[in-house]
């Protein structure tokens, strides 16, 4: 059948089993939108306040269910807008198709009224992108972008359709999507060298990354950690890949890593990598980390291997399916001398706060609680993002949602809107500090105009939390344009894009608070006032080994020992 190229976008997206998708309309798109109307019952638009915020909930829908996320934005400000959002999928492997259009192909490079190279502009922050000027080939590239999207390692796509290519029309034949199959990249060999890499070994320990919530290989991971008896910890990106309540589990590594995970790591013989890249801020000092362990890395990107860290072997392939050959090929181990000793190191050194007033760490604690760890979490970046990671305990995957590889403020909020509109079943909820709350705090008005019943938490503590804490340690105090105390009211910024608000100053409103904002069923944002220099600790500073991570008494012992 003759359709337009509009309308088969529109068709394609049907054929990829999108329902939801995120965007802000313009000129070049219009035809676009036109043709979205025809089908709103089948497709459901979001409109954002900000084309950022589109991106950030096509993102925060597509690891929330594992789906490609999509977002749709016009030419110019429009595209460029979408950058940050293409940039955060990008770092942390989310599948998501961003589709743009741009002004007609003759006014193609004449500096024509909002007229960008969007796809030169993404090159380096996408797996691929597509400038679609024949309405012959717009289907396939279509689906194309969906298979690259999903394919192998995931990641965003961006499709750019030049406005006369989504009006002309041309032969339209409906396909079913087809699953690429890549090839096997690893051996027998490989597997049987790990296998006696992993028997060989006396205090191995696993770090598990974002890939095995991408592969959905949590079962696989359980009984791999189980199978060779060694301690589990995490990066950022994969938290409630392995039950945080599980005996084995240590805690996030790294940076603000537990003490149990950075000197576990540092102590074993054997340091198992499944799907993580030894991000600088895992690593810390690299020539320090697990420097008397032997390495095996497992993951689907071949580039990752030997990156950052050199391995003593590696495995490239899925890792769901190279744990599901690893556990039929491997016998039980006992590494019970070596377990214990590590569980002395977490009962020597928990994770501590002041539990004398409200603090960010009691408030998450709260929300465990009273949400009894089924919730959705989103965060936005800095300390409370990084007592999200320590204070709540993941216990299954695809429940918390973080910008971990660029570090996104202002991702949390549409993450949150998004996540909720893939998984309505969800608490969602999401928690940002004031400094990242005004970034995007427009996007309540867009959780407002649906009534997405999302709970903002937003922790107050009227100063760029994270910046402060690296200014206080490391730049003598010297609290340059990080204070925000100014006359911002948030419950009444909140209540004036139509949602509710509490404000929060004691720890016994806590618990009440959010409570009451599950039950209402409406969007809500919770403004938690906390001192403003609390600390995020263990930590360990910038360049230095993840052995050396400190605390606050730490601190103190050192200060005293100065004086």
């Amino acid at each position: 059948m003759q359709l337009t190229g509009a309308e088969i976008v529109i068709e394609c997206l049907k054929e990829q089993g999108v329902d939801t998708v995120f965007g802000y309309p313009g000129g070049t798109i219009l035809n676009v939108y036109d043709a979205l109307y025809q089908h709103q019952e089948e497709i459901f638009h979001i409109l954002t306040s900000h084309e950022q915020g589109a991106s950030h909930a096509a993102d925060g829908y597509a690891r929330a269910t594992g789906k490609v996320g999509v977002c749709l934005a016009t030419s110019g400000p429009g595209a460029t807008n979408l950058v940050t959002g293409i940039a955060t999928a990008y770092m942390d492997s989310v599948p998501m198709v961003a589709i743009t259009a741009n002004v007609n192909l003759p006014m193609l490079g004449k500096d024509t009224f909002q007229e960008v190279d969007i796809t030169g502009v993404t090159m380096p922050i996408t797996k691929h992108g597509f400038i679609v000027k024949d309405v012959k080939v717009l289907a396939k590239t279509l689906r194309r972008a969906f298979q690259i999207a999903t394919t192998g390692r995931p990641g965003p796509v961006l499709v750019d359709i030049t406005k006369d290519v989504t009006a002309a029309k041309c032969e339209y034949k409906k396909e079913t999507p087809v699953k690429v199959e890549l090839p096997k990249k690893y051996t027998e060999t490989d597997l049987d060298t790990a296998v006696s890499l992993i028997k060989n070994s006396k205090k191995p320990f696993i770090y598990l990354g974002g890939g095995a919530v991408i592969s959905g290989a949590s079962e696989e991971v359980r009984e791999f950690a189980k199978k060779i008896d060694a301690p589990v910890c995490d990066t950022l990106m994969a938290k409630g890949a392995y039950d945080g309540y599980d005996e084995l589990y240590t805690g996030m590594i790294g940076m603000h890593g537990t003490k149990a995970s950075n000197l576990g790591v540092s102590k074993c013989d054997l340091l198992i990598a499944l799907g993580a890249r030894f991000s600088d801020r895992v690593v810390g000092n690299a020539k320090k980390f697990a420097e008397h362990a032997k390495v095996l890395h497992i993951d689907i990107d071949a580039a990752e291997i030997d990156k950052n860290i050199k391995t003593t072997a590696s495995i490239v392939g899925d890792m769901k399916e190279v744990l599901t050959a690893l556990n039929a090929k491997l016998e039980q181990q006992d590494h019970s001398q070596w377990t214990d000793y590590v569980k002395e190191l977490k009962e020597t050194y928990p994770l501590k706060y002041d539990k004398s007033q409200l603090s960010c760490p009691y408030i998450i604690e709260e929300i465990d609680r009273v949400t009894k760890g089924e919730a959705i979490i989103t965060t936005d970046v800095g300390q409370h993002q990084m007592w999200a990671s320590q204070f709540y305990r993941y216990t299954k995957p695809r429940t918390f949602l973080s910008s971990g590889g660029l570090g996104t403020m202002g991702y949390g909020l549409g993450a949150c809107i998004g996540a909720k509109m893939g998984r309505p079943d969800r608490i969602c909820i999401n928690i940002g500090g004031d400094g990242c709350f005004r970034m995007n705090m427009n996007e309540l008005a867009t959780a407002s105009r649906y009534n997405i019943p999302i709970i903002q938490v937003v922790i107050n503590n009227h100063v760029l939390g994270m910046v402060r804490q690296w200014q206080t340690l490391f730049y003598g105090k010297r609290y340059s344009n990080t204070v925000l105390s100014d006359g911002v009211d948030f419950c009444k910024v909140a209540e004036g894009l139509g949602c509710e608000a509490i404000l929060v100053t004691k720890m016994e409103e806590v618990g009440p608070a959010i409570e009451k904002a599950i039950a209402l069923q409406k969007p809500i944002v919770l403004n938690c006032i906390i001192p403003e220099d609390d600390k995020v600790f263990p930590m360990c500073a910038p360049g230095a080994a993840i052995a050396d991570a400190f605390d606050a008494e730490d601190l103190k012992k050192k200060e005293e020992k100065g004086n």
